[in-house]
C-alpha cells in the first residue's frame, strides 16, 4: 500500500542546499520502507540555523548549545491519534551544524544532510541511540537506508 504523505516544510535561507522536491521524495521513500499507517502520515521539517536550533535545544531539551538534529516524536504522546492524519511529529535541523559536519567527517554536505534527516525520522518512529545495542541497531538502518538512495559514507 503507497503511503499517504502531507509535510509542513520550512526552510529558513537554505534553498540553495534544500531542495524541496527532492527532500519530500525521500521523506516519502524511506518512510515507506520503515512505517505502515492505514491513514495519511503527516509531519513537519524545519531548516534553520545554528541560533534557532540552540534555543528549541535549550527550551526542550535543557542544553544551551546548537546541535545538527533535534526530532519531537509524537508517537510517544497521547496527541497523535487526533484527526484525520496520523502525525509523526517534527523535524528541526541546523543546516550550519550540517555543514560543519560535513566538513568534520569528510562527507558531501548532501550526505550529511540525508543523514541527520534519516536519523530524524528514525527517532519518529521510535529509534533510540541511549543504550549502545540501539545506537548500533539505529546506525545499521540509517546507512541501509541511506544506501537506498546512493548517499554512502563516501559521498
Amino acid at each position: 500500500m503507497e503511503l499517504v504523505m502531507d509535510m509542513s516544510l520550512e526552510i529558513e535561507g537554505y534553498d540553495e542546499l534544500v531542495k524541496e522536491d527532492e527532500i519530500r521524495d525521500y521523506v516519502k521513500k524511506a518512510l515507506e520502507s520503515e512505517f505502515e499507517s492505514d491513514r495519511p502520515v503527516y509531519l513537519s521539517l524545519l531548516f534553520t540555523g545554528n541560533d534557532e536550533i540552540q534555543v528549541i535545544n535549550r527550551d526542550y531539551r535543557g542544553k544551551d548549545q546548537p546541535t545538527d538534529v533535534i526530532s519531537f516524536a509524537y508517537h510517544e504522546t497521547e496527541d497523535f491519534d487526533i484527526g484525520p492524519y496520523d502525525t509523526l511529529g517534527d523535524i528541526v535541523i541546523s543546516m550550519e551544524r550540517v555543514e560543519e559536519q560535513a566538513a568534520e567527517y569528510n562527507h558531501s554536505v548532501k550526505r550529511e544532510l540525508y543523514y541527520v534527516l534519516t536519523h530524524g525520522l528514525l527517532h519518529l518512529l521510535g529509534y533510540d541511540h541511549i543504550e549502545e545495542e540501539d545506537r548500533k541497531e539505529m546506525r545499521i538502518r540509517e546507512e541501509e537506508i541511506l544506501g537506498q538512495f546512493g548517499y554512502t559514507r563516501e559521498m
